[in-house]
């Protein structure tokens, strides 16, 4: 652990001007407030965010940001309080100290819930200020260095996942590369310990037999660089286990059957000169075609500048090789935080960070913690092209990015707007891919709005958020107006006309905070008719004359369908889980579910037709079936007996026609799913009473 003098020099090493008083006050306070605590080392609770404090002293970060990650478990771990930090450290610190505080205090009860309630904090704290995720990931590599300590092996999966779902891409994200792979390689140990124990061994063995490869293949890219009168730094070495892992399940080969397990680097002095040696280099040995990437005409999001090439050598071995500048390489490495240490360069960091703002445009838009988390880990892990505005304006996208992707990430009202697009000039539809480099020109119209359908397309966080928050409010404002309709319905049942007041005396029975809020409720039958009566006018309801009433069946899991959006099972079809399934949509009503075949769907053309599919477990449904019977006693007791041994009920059966040798009986029966219909009707059909069952 670091020493109270040895922790200050450090910073004064690369910041003469820094806050020495603050460092000592910060350094003394958190000793005093952790006292005696204990790791799960057995270590001294102190040593951590020391520690943790070390790590930041080799981004060079600012006094403020050090002591900050000196007292950022003070508030959570000791008895010292946020106004305390704020009376002795002042505004600055107190607030990221508070906003690192916040991300630890995690009280959700799945554990996707808990994940995303971990971003939405990680995301809220870090746009107020982003050195509080600077501090909150030097805290988490730390954690994740001393993680074999703990004995919770469930614990420690746990961290681990959360680690590389979350806190490793951010590192990404700010261009952090060096935390990103140490947190990486650590979660990667306890997540998939034989994989990563098996490359491992793999990689040892390849650094003993190929130590003298890497040094002999560095030497001739210094040689070739010198000759072209460059001078470099080359460096060459094994890709961590973790890249390798991930690139051989992607391309589902062996370890020994990838290509390109070795990286060189090559720094330079000047942009200039990274160019010269790439021409060099690609003189020397012939270029892999793909695999040319440049990032210093076009550089990541996340500011990262280099050349990226692979080359074939002799025997079809692949290196890659990436060039750079001093310069480039220090972003490379410490990417968002090296802008702390040298603001002089003129880049500000909240230029390097515009998609934090678009994570924090997900969160508010998100409905749930899985569509939280899945923009999220879409906004963070997808690789990116470049494409540009008609004024020049370079927009960075994932691949496959389509025009509503681009829009959304232009501005929120365009993509809304979107009705098609122009790419390089020629006009395309909304779903075409955007490739890298093309210009692109939204066409708009301030009468469109989303359409459910670009879900199908649109591949950035961003834009499916802001697109399901969109028919999320459209779907609710449709089940508010069907609510209405069902509302007067139940009304006009009562015995008496009933007053203005009602409805207000109706919404304090019920506990419902507005009247757009029980409307829902009716048609998404949260809340029953005879509630609703009784609300109403207490003591008008008869349980039993409600029951007589037609009224949807209970909810049946259906998958396509918008949380708690009104749908109602076609009487036409009457379609039972098993069926091929569609919805049509209708102005001011609810969904009407439909069989796939049913004849009615031929003049519902004009509709919104909505993709449906029963959801998992989904079962019960009603059917009507068509009975043909001999005309002789006891064949209608026949039927009820063979419907009784299958296990379905009789929910309503009417004589049809009757003559002296026959009568049709359409019959309503409670089945479980369409299998279970279908055996039903062959055990009808094999009863000598029953001419023929069919299904209507």
């Amino acid at each position: 652990m670091l020493r109270q003098y040895e922790l200050v020099d450090r910073v004064l090493d690369y910041d003469p001007g820094a806050d020495e008083a603050l460092l000592n006050r910060a350094y003394v306070f958190s000793m005093q407030a952790h006292g005696s605590q204990k790791r799960a080392s057995g270590d001294p609770y102190f040593s951590h965010p020391i520690e943790v404090a070390g790590i930041l002293t080799d981004l060079h970060l600012d006094s403020e940001t050090i002591a900050t990650a000196i007292l950022h478990d003070t508030i959570e771990d000791t008895v010292a309080t946020p106004e305390e930090i704020l009376a002795k450290f002042g505004p600055a610190v107190a607030r990221m100290v508070d906003g690192v505080t916040k991300l630890s205090k995690i009280e959700a009860q799945s554990e996707n819930e808990r994940a995303a309630e971990n971003l939405r904090k990680f995301l809220l704290a870090m746009s107020d200020d982003i050195r509080v995720l600077l501090v909150k990931l030097a805290d988490r590599l730390h954690n994740m260095r001393t993680l074999h300590h703990i004995k919770n092996p469930d614990k420690r999966k746990r961290i681990a996942r959360e680690t590389m779902d979350i806190y490793a891409p951010l590192a990404e994200r700010i261009g952090m590369y060096e935390f990103m792979r140490e947190m990486q390689s650590l979660a990667f140990r306890e997540i998939e310990p034989e994989a990563f124990e098996s490359i491992t061994r793999r990689l040892d063995a390849l650094k003993e037999d190929g130590e003298d490869r890497i040094e002999k293949i560095s030497a001739g890219l210094h040689q070739i660089l010198q000759r072209g009168g460059i001078e470099c730094e080359i460096s060459g070495r094994e890709k961590h286990p973790f890249s390798i892992w991930r690139k051989m399940s992607e391309r589902h080969v062996s370890m020994e059957q990838l290509s390109d397990v070795t990286a060189f680097r090559v720094i330079v002095d000047t942009e200039e000169q990274c160019y010269r040696a790439l021409g060099l280099i690609h003189r020397r040995w012939p270029m892999v075609p793909g695999r040319f990437k440049d990032y210093i005409s076009t550089p990541k999001r996340n500011g990262y500048r280099s050349l990226h090439t692979t080359v074939m050598l002799a025997q079809q071995q692949r290196i890659e090789v990436q060039i750079r500048t001093r310069q480039m390489h220090h972003q490379a490495e410490y990417g968002l935080a090296a802008h702390w240490a040298y603001k002089q360069d003129g880049v500000r960091p909240d230029t390097q960070i515009r998609w934090i703002q678009d994570l924090v445009e997900i969160l508010d838009n998100a409905a749930s913690p899985e569509e939280l988390l899945e923009h999220t880990r879409m906004a963070m892990y997808q690789d990116r092209i470049f494409a540009f505005t008609p004024a020049g304006e370079l927009i960075q996208l994932p691949k496959g990015a389509t025009p509503i992707d681009f829009a959304y990430a232009v501005h929120t009202d365009l993509g809304d707007q979107a009705v098609g697009a122009k790419i390089n000039g020629r006009v395309v539809p909304l779903r075409t891919a955007i490739e890298n480099g093309d210009q692109v020109r939204i066409l708009r119209s301030k009468a469109q709005q989303p359409q459910p359908n670009w879900l199908n397309f649109a591949i950035t966080g961003k834009a499916r958020a802001a697109i399901r928050r969109h028919l999320r409010q459209k779907a609710r404002s449709e089940t508010v107006a069907l609510g209405h309709k069902l509302y007067d319905e139940i009304v006009a049942r009562l015995p008496v006309p009933v007053g203005e007041d009602a409805l207000a005396d109706a919404l304090k029975r019920l506990k419902y905070p507005d009247e757009a809020t029980l409307m829902d409720a009716i048609a998404t039958q949260k809340v029953s008719d005879f509630d609703v009566m009784e609300a109403l006018m207490p003591g008008s309801a008869d349980r039993s004359e409600i029951a007589a009433l037609p009224r949807q069946q209970r909810a049946i899991s259906i998958t396509g369908l918008t949380p708690g959006i009104a749908y109602t099972l076609a009487e036409c079809c009457r379609p039972v889980p098993g069926d091929r399934i569609v919805g049509i949509r209708r102005p001011d009503s609810a969904i009407e579910v439909h069989s796939i075949t049913c004849e009615q769907l031929d003049s519902a053309e004009d509709a919104v037709w909505v993709d449906l599919a029963w959801g998992e477990g989904a079962e019960g449904g009603i059917a009507r079936v068509a009975v043909t019977l001999k005309n002789e006693p006891g064949a209608l007791g026949v039927v009820a007996t063979i419907i009784g041994a299958h296990r379905a009920n009789i929910m309503e059966l009417q004589l049809d026609t009757r003559d002296t040798t026959f009568h049709t009986n359409t019959v309503h029966v409670q089945v479980r799913d369409a299998a279970h219909l279908m055996k039903l009707l062959a055990a009808l059909r094999a009863a000598e009473a029953v001419s023929s069952a069919e299904r209507i």
